[in-house]
């Protein structure tokens, strides 16, 4: 063997070893992806039989209750089929962007609900709805850090896959952009 084809085994065994690991890192990148899902997915759980508990307790209180009790009910149902959506593939772009659609319907469906508590706080006192209403305060804000956490794994995975010499084996591979919450 001459020289210079010792260099390029040398070459081509680098340019190998280097593909493996690249192709490594972004097989683990994407696995933290799907480990920062799971405690969004368990805070999203949490607070759906929270906001069930709430939203029951509500019901009868409220003046304009069916449609308003009944758009809680179906946001918090769509929330919880774009969850499942996203536990089956949580790098997956379209699922994340579904996911947060939801969440963004399940917000404005609680605010139309709380506008019209102000009107009711005769009814309201007595209960327990205000402790309901402090735990549902406090899952938002575990949901909101959890949240984070996903996004910050997701950013971390997207960041590798737009890398130049680790976007040649994304494309080779088929990894795509994962979405955020």
């Amino acid at each position: 063997m001459t020289d210079s084809q010792i260099a390029a085994l040398v070459g081509c065994a680098v340019l190998v070893f280097w593909a493996v690991g690249a192709y490594n890192r972004l097989i683990t990148l994407r696995d933290d992806i799907a480990k920062a899902f799971a405690p969004v997915d368990a805070q999203v759980q949490h607070r759906h039989a929270l906001l069930l508990q709430w939203a029951h307790g509500l019901h009868e209180l409220v003046d304009q209750g069916p449609p308003l009790y009944q758009a809680v009910l179906m946001a918090c149902a769509q929330l919880q089929s774009a969850c499942d959506g996203l536990r089956a593939r949580p790098s997956a772009g379209s699922a994340a962007t579904g996911l947060r659609l939801a969440e963004e319907t399940l917000i404005s469906a609680r605010q139309q609900l709380q506008a019209e508590l102000p009107a009711r706080q005769q009814g309201l006192s007595g209960l327990e709805l205000e402790v309901n209403a402090e735990q549902l305060a406090a899952a938002d804000n575990t949901l909101a850090f959890a949240r984070s956490q996903f996004n910050a794994a997701t950013k971390a995975y997207n960041d590798a896959i737009g890398q130049f010499p680790t976007r040649l084996v994304a494309t080779v591979f088929g990894f795509q952009a994962a979405g955020t919450l």
